[in-house]
């Protein structure tokens, strides 16, 4: 019993007199130790600067992933993050036009350290709150396309009531050169939250003030092709001399009810992509007013890193501009 106690009080003075060499501030180990700590520490924070993790963290979240405007916005972020070289850039988006799916969408972007998001708002009121929550959490807020009711950097979009009424003044100067000057007019619209395609619906129908035409009550297709499809052959069928579809999706399914109709019927349309385009190109759709999606990308995500870098926007309201699209153009 004696040699164990014996024993543990050796082990004991053993381990004290280690501790205090491994303690003493003075030693030259020590301080070779600490030398070699601060300059691992000013590598790491070198390599830190330099590093995928020290990149800017910015977000694309558009209204759906299907529409072939929102991937030339994704284009056109991904062509500004590759040409700066900090970004660490995501495309987030539903995969439909769904309120609950886009701000579910922000709230993701916010928990992935998201420092700026780039958004095109499904609707004005919907995303408001999860945009000033990721506000309050520190996130930068730049809009491409459409706003919500929340302040933001800088928004980059078309000046769609104009570009509308383009649209109506091109269908009037069709339909007047085929000696039509009244009739009916259908507009086929996504839904009553989506701001772009309200102001959309508002240019176009200015365009017929003081004329002979009657414009019936909008119809909502939610941007789908069928959808809009059914609404615009139900257009026909009540004697409509016009139809105007104000975006990709409803300009599609209009396109689609003329041309299957056989319907000498004029129609104009918002978008491009390459189901339009042929439209246009067979005779079924008059015009579509093209955006420059892929310039609202890749202006919106450079937005965002001048402000994430602290400069200030000169700009913070830019017309990405449109143009008219016919069957001339095309050839």
């Amino acid at each position: 019993m004696k040699k164990k106690v014996l024993a543990m009080l050796l082990c004991a003075a053993m381990a004290v007199t280690m501790l205090a060499g491994c303690g003493g501030g003075d030693s030259k180990d020590a301080k070779d130790s600490d030398t070699k700590t601060a300059d691992t520490d000013k590598k790491d924070t070198e390599d830190k600067d330099t590093s995928s993790g020290d990149k800017y963290k910015v977000v694309l979240i558009t209204m759906d992933s299907i529409d072939q405007h929102w991937v030339s916005v994704d284009k056109g972020g991904q062509k500004a993050a590759d040409e700066l070289g900090n970004v660490e850039y995501k495309f987030m988006a539903p995969d439909k036009k769904d309120d609950a799916q886009q701000i579910e969408c922000i709230n993701n972007a916010v928990a992935d350290g998201a420092q700026a998001i780039v958004i095109a708002a499904n609707g004005p009121d919907a995303v408001t709150a999860a945009l000033e929550e990721a506000k309050s959490a520190g996130v930068k807020i730049v809009y491409v396309d459409s706003t919500a009711n929340t302040d933001a950097e800088a928004t980059f979009s078309t000046d769609n009531v104009a570009a509308a009424k383009q649209a109506g003044e091109e269908m009037i100067k069709a339909l007047e050169a085929k000696k039509i000057t009244e009739g009916k007019i259908g507009i086929v619209n996504v839904n009553t939250s989506t701001m772009t395609c309200i102001w959309r619906e508002e240019g176009f129908r200015s365009a017929f003030e003081g004329s002979k035409f009657e414009l019936l009550e909008t119809q909502y297709g939610e941007g789908d092709v069928a959808k809009s499809q059914d609404i615009a052959s139900n257009y026909i069928t009540d004697g409509c001399v016009g139809i105007f579809g104000t975006n990709e999706g409803a300009t599609v399914g209009v396109g689609n009810a003329v041309k299957g109709a056989d319907a000498d019927v004029v129609a104009v349309g918002f978008d491009k992509s390459d189901a339009i385009l042929n439209l246009v190109k067979e005779g079924a759709i008059l015009c579509t007013m093209a955006q420059n999606p892929d310039v609202m990308g890749y202006e919106g995500v450079k937005a965002a890193v001048k402000v994430l870098e602290g400069e200030t926007l000169t700009e913070t309201d830019v017309d990405t501009g449109v143009s008219v699209i016919t069957k001339d153009t095309l050839e």
